[in-house]
């Protein structure tokens, strides 16, 4: 239980509590996270669109990195979980693709020989660590939460280079969820996209999209939403009252990042979980939870 970590740009500017509880989920469950030093931005998909053999480069280096530590790289961030995935699928199907990359690499001293897989805090929970496993820490169950999976286009697709569940029917979320003492909300849009990432071109389009993952999570009769990306987690909280305005309709659900929830149930203090930060307050599902 011992991942090269990589937490993604997200994590580590705008969604920081993503990060922190991360690291506090990980010290409980006695995961060891090693820091990917000099490590780099992926690039989230973007680069690859304005150059690809760069996309290829920056990502052998991260890979090589991880290598040399003798560590598969666990990310806490879909986006990046995505690109990377692609990227290594690319590098380790294609000997001249590699060989072209490496070719760059050594330049800087570097080679990366294909040894690395890339995994999510969500994947090691679930499969690695084991729910069963997992249950005896539950410390705060969340009994009477009827919680909505929301999974991430990312951290589902393409499942034919991803490969950890179906895409159309994923279960890792919703078992997390009762493993942790929740109730799993049944909604259509669990495993549709949230906008983020048309958000700084098309805002209505984003806002619609997540407004609407929202509001069907609300009609299942949700009273809060987790979801493992923190992308995910930006469009469905910060910007949720923007798409209230859009819809003129209140959801007011609160969003919790995966490892805040998870970190929550293991009995992490209240006051450490950073919810203060949320745009929708947590606090009445708290109350309601350490009331119950």
């Amino acid at each position: 239980m011992k991942y090269a970590y990589y937490p993604g740009c997200a994590a580590e500017a705008i969604m920081k509590e993503a990060d922190e509880t991360t690291h506090m989920v990980a010290d409980i469950l006695g995961i060891e996270l090693v820091d990917m030093k000099n490590a780099t931005c992926c690039g989230a998909g973007c680069l690859d669109e304005a150059n690809k053999e760069l996309s290829y480069v920056i990502n052998a280096r991260i890979f090589a990195i991880a290598e040399g530590m003798g560590l598969n790289i666990l990310t806490i961030c879909s986006t990046c979980l995505q690109t990377m995935a692609k990227i290594n699928h690319d590098l380790k199907s294609d000997p001249e693709l590699l060989e072209r990359t490496n070719k760059v690499l050594r330049e800087v001293g570097m080679e990366y020989r294909g040894g690395v897989e890339m995994t999510h805090l969500l994947w090691v929970l679930v499969r690695d660590f084991g729910l069963e496993k997992l249950k005896p820490y539950v410390k705060r169950p969340l009994h009477m939460l009827n919680i909505a999976g929301f999974y991430g286009c990312h951290t589902l697709r393409p499942g034919e280079i991803l490969g950890f569940e179906d895409p159309r029917n994923p279960k890792s979320l919703d078992q997390l969820i009762k493993a942790l003492g929740g109730t799993p909300v049944e909604y259509r849009g669990k495993t549709r996209c949230c906008g983020f990432h048309t958000l700084l071109v098309n805002e209505r389009a984003s806002l619609k999209a997540g407004g609407k993952r929202l509001q069907e999570a609300r009609d299942k009769g949700a009273d809060c939403m987790v979801t493992p990306c923190p992308l995910c987690d930006v469009s469905l909280d910060v910007y949720q009252g923007e798409a209230e305005k859009l819809y003129k309709r209140k959801t007011q659900l609160p969003v919790f990042n995966l490892s805040q929830l998870v970190a929550l149930a293991l009995g992490v203090e209240i006051d450490k979980l950073s919810f203060k930060k949320h745009m929708v307050s947590p606090q009445g599902v708290v109350d309601s939870l350490l009331a119950g």
